[in-house]
């Protein structure tokens, strides 16, 4: 996958660097103890200060909440964990990811468009966005948790894994399978929130 679209390094508006670095080692926590299936990750998970004692009581996937998987059609469905279906945001959020992914499987710019910001649409026309994902495809899509951002923004703990081929994969990454942790910015515009500018520095990945 490129990071000219779906993992583009600019923000717009970036979140307080202590937020910022908190975030992805609690996604990597989070992820590890999920394999091992254990529910220590409501101490490693949660703030000292976080308000929301409720929402860190079970942070690992259950069964029923794990990755979604993409059909023939490219339309992609979005697990959650329990912590992101307890937040008031999170039918909203994993709509706009469905809808975000599906665009992205299925070749549809117009689409993509919907689910992303002005700024974001700005920074991508749709030849180059053509050009960069044309082999690409996401599944195992999952929402760890939602977090409120700056001015009324959300900012979202999503997992994924996408094949694309090595010409479109990462320049400092390439691999035709990518296993990708992130926090996406989400912006309410147009009467929905919409996926924002990505900040480089809150993604992760790993060889499949």
């Amino acid at each position: 996958m490129s990071e000219d679209g779906t993992l583009t390094r600019v923000s717009v508006h970036p979140a307080p660097p202590s937020r910022q670095r908190w975030l992805i080692p609690v996604l990597v926590v989070v992820l590890s103890i999920t394999v091992a299936g254990g529910l220590l990750a409501r101490e490693l998970y949660r703030r000292p200060d976080s308000p929301r004692a409720t929402d860190s009581e079970a942070m690992a996937p259950s069964a029923t909440t794990s990755g979604g998987s993409a059909d023939k059609s490219g339309s992609v469905e979005v697990g959650a964990t329990p912590d992101a279906q307890n937040h008031p945001q999170d039918d909203a959020v994993r709509t706009v990811l469905k809808a975000y992914f599906t665009a992205l499987n299925q070749k549809n710019y117009e689409a993509w468009t919907e689910t992303v910001s002005d700024a974001r649409r700005s920074k991508t026309p749709e030849a180059d966005w053509h050009r960069n994902f044309r082999s690409t495809k996401d599944v195992d899509v999952m929402l760890y948790r939602i977090e409120p951002g700056a001015q009324g923004t959300l900012r979202a703990l999503v997992g994924f894994t996408s094949t694309q081929s090595l010409d479109e994969a990462p320049v400092d990454f390439p691999e035709k399978c990518i296993h990708w942790r992130l926090v996406l910015p989400m912006k309410f515009e147009h009467g929905s929130y919409r996926i924002d500018t990505v900040d480089g520095t809150a993604t992760e990945h790993d060889k499949c």
